[in-house]
Order: structure tokens, then sequence, then C-alpha cells
């Protein structure tokens, strides 16, 4: 996972060079063996490149980070990628659970965050409420983690302890409607606390009767992202956070999709950018919107200006940006644009990156 702090510093730092190495790599053994091998060849890459372009002398720190680098990955340990950021100055290493089509060295002034950024756009951090009259846990989660159990005054909840005492009421099914509805505003107002401190929607594992009532007593209804069914013999919590993760993952192809469509009709408005210098341009000066790049493609550019540059088809030249789309995507993202890595062909009708200006 990245943060957003991390995201930050490895975007802006500036460092003469700065080494980017991505592999994919394997979460079990024996697969995970060839990792320890790749991710060797890819360093011993970066250390000659490194090495012929700027000398020994004034990258002795990097090198060093270089020569151990390897004995300090644990490959048991590994998930879907491996992107490792390193200059004289900095030495983060940040596993991915999405595959990387951008596997290899990359060596530029700065890093190649591109990676980074459909890592932090894909992370998504919620809270995860399994609900029953029997009692109420609430979770922090990330994609398809725990992060912490949520505890407080409120949470979790006891069973409902708004039950029938009336004898003549036991047959009332309005009377018994109406007390779960009570614990059901009660679990809301509590919810509500939280939100209101962490600003993190919801998802709810429940009955599908018990999310239907919840709608319906809640204070913010937009605040929950919908439910999943609870399944009692499912009850762990790696299980119930796949369930919500299968909502949120839903949900974020939805706005994917909402965005490919939002591109397309600003087409005919003239607010659309498929030239690469343009786009550049624009995200530079803080007109980008929504930025949209099909997830194959990569530039290798020789800036000849702060604003203008030569495409290039060898990346290994000296003063070679190895992919202009890392920076631009960055430029949009950090000056209050959007930016989505489309699945294939969805805007190849336009080009392999789209950018939608805001004036």
């Amino acid at each position: 996972m990245i943060r957003k702090e991390q995201l930050i510093k490895l975007a802006t730092e500036r460092n003469t060079p700065c080494v980017t190495i991505s592999l994919n790599t394997h979460r079990t053994h024996p697969d995970n063996a060839q990792d320890e091998v790749m991710l060797k060849n890819l360093l011993k890459e970066a250390e000659d490149r490194v090495i012929a372009e700027f000398g020994k002398k004034s990258i002795t720190p990097l090198l060093e980070k270089i020569k151990h680098l390897n004995s300090e990955v644990d490959v048991n340990y590994n998930q879907n990628s491996l992107h490792l950021f390193l200059s004289n100055d900095t030495k983060e290493m940040i596993k991915s659970s999405w595959n990387t089509r951008a596997e290899g060295v990359q060596i530029s002034d700065r890093f190649a965050v591109r990676p980074l950024i459909k890592l932090f756009n894909g992370s998504e951090s919620y809270l995860l409420m399994v609900l029953s009259q029997g009692g109420v846990q609430l979770y922090e989660a990330l994609n398809d983690e725990i992060i912490q159990e949520i505890r407080n005054d409120d949470f979790p909840f006891s069973e409902n302890r708004h039950y029938n005492t009336h004898s003549d009421k036991g047959s009332d099914s309005k009377h018994l409607d109406d007390l779960v509805r009570e614990f059901l505003n009660k679990v809301d107002k509590a919810l509500i606390k939280v939100y209101n401190e962490t600003n993190l929607n919801c998802v709810v594992v429940c009955t599908e009767d018990n999310h239907s009532r919840l709608q319906q007593v809640a204070d913010k209804p937009t605040v929950y992202l919908g439910y999943s069914a609870i399944d009692y013999n499912k009850m762990e919590t790696h299980q119930i956070v796949k369930q919500a993760w299968e909502i949120i993952k839903t949900q974020q192809k939805e706005h994917r999709n909402k965005a490919v469509e939002e591109i397309k009709e600003s087409v005919a408005q003239g607010a659309v950018l498929t030239d690469l210098q343009e786009i550049f341009q624009a995200a530079l000066d803080g007109r980008g919107d929504l930025l949209m790049i099909d997830p194959n493609f990569s530039q290798s550019v020789i800036m000849t200006s702060d604003r203008t540059f030569e495409l290039s088809d060898d990346k290994t030249k000296p003063d070679t940006i190895e992919d202009i789309t890392s920076n631009i995507a960055w430029e949009v993202l950090s000056k209050k644009g959007r930016v989505f890595f489309t699945a294939d062909n969805e805007i190849k009708e336009l080009g392999n990156i789209v950018l939608k200006t805001r004036y």
C-alpha cells in the first residue's frame, strides 16, 4: 500500500540520478524464487547504467544502496509487484497488489511514480460494519485488509436490547419492527460519529432486511456504500473484508466507466486534448481536470525546455525521461485533477492518453 505522504515525497524529489526499478513478483513458493533472480539482474543493470552515465564519485551513497538491496528484500512476503526508488538520499521499497506493465529500470532526475499513482487511486479506506441483532462490530479497512477494529464508547455493540416486554404484543409485527428500528437508529447514530471523525464511508455486512431498515432510519443514507449478505458460517475478519472489497471494486469500476463517458461527452465541447505535448503543458498549468491513460502506453522523451520535449525511442540516452506519462499523471493529480488508468480499448478511439481540461 502507498500512503499519500510517501507518494508526495517520491513524486517531488529531484535528484541526479533517481533510479526506479519495477518488477512483477509472486506471492508463493516456488514461483517467488525467480523474483530474487530478476531483482538481482535489474539491480546489476541499474548499477552499470548509473556508473556509465555519472561515474562513481558523485553517487557513492546510491551505489551502496544498490549493492545491499537484494539481501533486504524478502521474497516470501512479495505481492504482485515490487517498486524500488533509489537515490543518494532515498531508499523506498513499495509492494503492490497490482501487476505492473513497466518492468525494468528507469533513470532520470525524478522517480517514475506512475505505478504508485495507480496504486494510490486503487486503494480505498472505508469502514466495515458487521451488523446483526446479536451484536455489531465496526472495522477500518483498506482494500481487502482489516486495519483495525474500532473500539469506543459505542462499538462494539452488544445484542439488541430493544426486545418486547409486553406479553400482549408478542404477535404485534409493527411493535416488534419498531423495536428493531430503534436499535438500528442507535447503531446509525454511533456510526455517524465515527464517520464525522474519519470521513470514511461504510460497507455493511448484514441481512437484506436489516440493511433495508437501516437505510430507512439512517440520518445520512449516502454514508453507506452498500451491503453484502451476512453468512454466519463465514464470520472471520478475512472473510467478511473480502465480501466488502467486492463492493468497493464494483464501485471503482463504475466510477471509471463514468469517467470514460465524461471524456467522450467533453470532446464535442472542445475540452479534450489528445496531443502529448499539449497534454503535458496543460498539466503543468493546472488545467488538467480528468486524465485517462491506456495502461499499455508509455513514451520516452528528451526535454528541450521546461515545457517542451522531443520523442525518443532510446530510453538509455542521457537526459531521457523514460516515461513522460508518469510526470503528466503526477502534475494532474497534484493539482487537484483526477487520473484513471483505463481497461484496454476504453479510450482507443481517442488515443492512448487523453486529458479533459478545466478551461
